[in-house]
């Protein structure tokens, strides 16, 4: 036999071992698809949650409770899920059964009293913070929310005893200032309110909460300028509270500044289509100007909403007269009247109407009625409708129809948030947090980053994609796209497929792409244990893979980056995604976003001198790199080269990464 036979036949029999090897070990895992290793499904949940990825992360704690349901970890983790979806009644199940396996974790008892906040259940949420706070006595998130709530059941004494007992042990705490501030406003007693205001705008200048506090305060005392410009910086630093439009409307009406007031009616709809009280209000000053055609629509889309308003019926039908539509007005004027038969005012204005039609004999029946009243000297007739009273407000709560001339306010508004609580511990987000842009990596989804959604183009991928035909298309992302339920479906049925392709086939080749496909689609769900065993099957066979090593880094840095590693490991992790990106940059030296990855890596490390560099270099051979801008601007920041840093931030944001906008006035301004 010839040396080359020989060889060949060698060759053919060491394959066949390996690819034995490979298909024994991957047939024993389909066949225990079904026994799912519960740890790593509830890490790649927790991950999938902390990257907001709700639907993903739900179907990960779905298949950890379909094997260990007595578990309270998936239980609470899917509620959190469920509570960001604002799933109110399943979130709640979810963490009365969390609760039921494990009455010892005051996480639980917080994001229960959460979710029962939002859904206006506020004595059961003040039993939840009372759980937590026997296992957690320090946490003042909880002392503040129990405080929240007792001020929406109107226990206002021991709701101000216990701010004053926030204050006192946690005085930075400016919540709690703005919220004690918001009662005394609410109780009317606008002399407290004032100091409490004042402390908390010395606290934080930059508060929009306060300002807004400081506003409506001035608005019940008619201070007019001072309310307006205090809306104004409220604004400024909360643009997108609504009620903050609104009601700067109703002071620049009092200012006589109509053109500006009706913007910021406009402003809030647009911002908020379904508001009651922006349309409400907005007719009013329509209705003033004489726009009286589209006042009629912002009061039918009250109607629409609150069929019985009486107010809003009577401006309707005001509305309706003045533009000649009689029969209609008489319609809402009867509504009104039959509620309030002594309504002189409306009795009069459908008496004119139905002379205006030439019902006359109905016209003298309402005008007798009056006539009648006014023969009665402790009654008599209600003042028409005025400019002048038009500067006057009513509350929502208010139902006496002869108010349907005022401005609508909120009953007992409140703008103080409820505290927001990080989960820590076992029940912990993210351990470490930035404003780096991630690294790039594989996915099954495509790119989405700033305004632009174009596909970034890496060759290696690209020779891929082409000689695989993989099932889905893999992209270059930067910042993975979360998933729908459609799509998520769709990504963990390609799981499936893959493999039992992977069981079935006798190929080196077919198995290594099918194994790559695994370990993205894997990843794309956030499966990153999952896919580091992939990609470690697969650099067994084959060690010079690009791809293979640039995905491995990355499931490796975010298993790392999340914390769920103990310190050894994560040194070992940190070394091993270093090495395995410098292996593939060693392979294409080329590749930008190779070396913007290595850069990332070690600007994440704080290793600042080496990551400038790397984004240099990664810029060197691709100058439209926005990402790589946006990360050297930060990297120059946290170096304290601010200067340089800025001027990269602003290249970012010309490449289309707009975030880099608020970074730009937030670091501008420190």
């Amino acid at each position: 036999m010839s040396e080359k036979k020989r060889n060949n036949r060698e060759k053919k029999v060491w394959r066949h071992r390996i690819l034995s090897l490979l298909f024994t070990f991957h047939l024993s895992l389909v066949v225990s698809l079904a026994q799912y290793n519960t740890d790593r499904l509830i890490i790649s949940g927790r991950i999938a949650l902390s990257n907001h990825d709700y639907v993903v992360a739900i179907q990960h704690f779905n298949n950890a409770l379909s094997a260990k349901p007595y578990l309270y970890e998936p239980w609470y983790y899917r509620g959190l899920c469920k509570l960001m979806l604002d799933d109110y009644t399943g979130a709640e199940s979810d963490f009365n059964k969390a609760v039921e396996l494990n009455p010892y974790v005051h996480e639980i008892f917080a994001a229960r009293a959460e979710c029962r906040i939002r859904q206006k259940k506020y004595a059961e949420a003040i039993d939840d913070y009372e759980n937590a706070l026997k296992f957690s006595p320090d946490e003042r998130g909880y002392w503040f929310n129990r405080t929240y709530c007792r001020y929406f059941l109107k226990e206002n004494e021991q709701a101000h005893a216990d701010l004053e007992y926030i204050v006192r042990r946690w005085p930075d705490m400016n919540m709690a200032y703005a919220l004690q501030t918001e009662i005394y406003l609410n109780e009317n007693d606008t002399t407290t309110a004032s100091q409490w205001l004042d402390r908390t705008l010395e606290r934080n200048p930059y508060d929009g909460n306060s300002w807004s506090i400081l506003a409506r305060l001035n608005m019940q005392r008619k201070n007019w300028a001072v309310a307006d410009s205090a809306f104004t910086k409220a604004i400024h630093y909360q643009p997108r509270v609504v009620n903050n439009y609104m009601y700067r409307a109703m002071v620049r009406v009092n200012r006589n500044r109509l053109r500006q007031a009706m913007e910021d009616y406009d402003k809030a709809i647009d911002m908020d289509p379904n508001n009651f009280l922006s349309h409400y209000n907005r007719g009013l000053l329509r209705q003033q100007v004489g726009d009286d055609n589209r006042a009629i629509e912002d009061f039918n889309f009250v109607l629409r909403h609150e069929p019985n308003n009486l107010q809003a019926l009577y401006n309707r039908a005001l509305l309706l007269d003045r533009t000649g539509n009689y029969r209609a007005a008489i319609a809402d004027y009867s509504r009104v009247i039959e509620t309030f038969p002594n309504f002189w005012a409306g009795l009069l204005a459908r008496a004119q109407c139905y002379r205006n039609l030439g019902m006359t004999a109905k016209a003298e029946q309402d005008e007798f009625r009056v006539t009648k009243a006014q023969l009665d000297k402790h009654l008599g007739i209600q003042q028409r409708w005025s400019k002048n009273k038009l500067r006057e407000m009513r509350k929502l709560s208010d139902v006496d129809v002869e108010k349907y001339d005022q401005w609508v306010v909120i009953d007992d508004e409140v703008t103080t948030p409820e505290y927001k609580n990080d989960y820590r511990g076992s029940v912990q987000n993210r351990e470490v947090k930035t404003d780096l842009l991630p690294m790039y990596s594989l996915s099954l989804m495509p790119n989405r980053s700033g305004l632009n959604s174009f596909q970034i183009i890496d060759h290696a991928l690209e020779q891929f994609n082409r000689e695989h035909k993989p099932m889905r298309p893999i992209f270059v992302v930067c910042k993975p796209q979360t998933l729908d339920e459609t799509e998520s479906g769709a990504i963990f049925a390609v799981i499936d497929s893959l493999s039992r392709a992977i069981s079935a086939s006798r190929d080196v080749s077919t198995a290594l792409g099918l194994l790559l496909q695994r370990a993205v689609a894997h990843a794309t769900t956030h499966n990153f244990s999952e896919a580091i065993n992939d990609l470690n099957d697969y650099l067994s066979i084959d060690s010079t893979s690009v791809l293979a090593h640039w995905q491995r880094a990355f499931c490796l840095h975010e298993l790392a980056d999340y914390g769920s590693l103990q310190n050894v490991e994560m040194q070992m992790s940190v070394k091993r995604v270093e090495d395995d990106l410098s292996a593939a940059i060693r392979r294409d030296e080329s590749n930008a976003i190779l070396l913007y990855n290595l850069a990332t890596f070690r600007a994440l490390q704080k290793d600042y001198h080496a990551a400038i560099d790397g984004f240099r270099r990664a810029l060197q051979l691709n100058p439209n790199l926005a990402e790589a801008y946006f990360n050297l601007g930060l990297t120059y920041i946290f170096s304290g080269n601010k200067a340089d840093g800025l001027k990269n931030l602003s290249k970012a944001g010309e490449l289309g990464l707009y975030d880099a906008y608020s970074l730009i006035k937030r670091y501008g301004e420190k």
